[in-house]
């Protein structure tokens, strides 16, 4: 199912293979403007996250993966730290960002967050 021109539904499906695949219109959203200010394709690399999965993969069990509130994700020829960047910029007091090697987490908390759990 098409969300939008350039995210369908399956892009957020739980990895295990389940079928949740819910995803937040305010998400979306961000995502929507993340591939328009880069021009370039954005790929989920974690979207919906069923609780059984989300444990597997996951200490938290609060995260916004399971609610759909929240996706991992690459910009196609952008380096994942301005990626980040963009993200902290456009969204300085809301949402939260985490900067791994190689994506970059994004979920639509009221509040701030921001953390660096990238390789050193």
């Amino acid at each position: 199912m098409q969300l939008h021109k350039h995210f369908t539904r399956q892009e957020f499906a739980c990895k295990c293979g389940c079928g949740f695949n819910t995803v937040d219109a305010e998400l979306l959203g961000v995502l929507i403007n993340l591939r328009t200010h880069f021009k370039s394709a954005v790929i989920i690399n974690s979207g919906a996250r069923c609780k059984k999965h989300n444990a597997s993969v996951s200490r938290s069990e609060h995260s916004k993966h399971i609610s759909g509130q929240a996706a991992d994700v690459k910009v196609a020829g952008i380096h994942e730290n301005d990626v980040a960047d963009y993200l902290e910029s456009e969204y300085p007091q809301e949402y939260g960002i985490i900067r791994y090697t190689g994506r970059t987490h994004i979920d639509v908390r009221a509040n701030a967050y921001r953390y660096d759990h990238r390789k050193k």
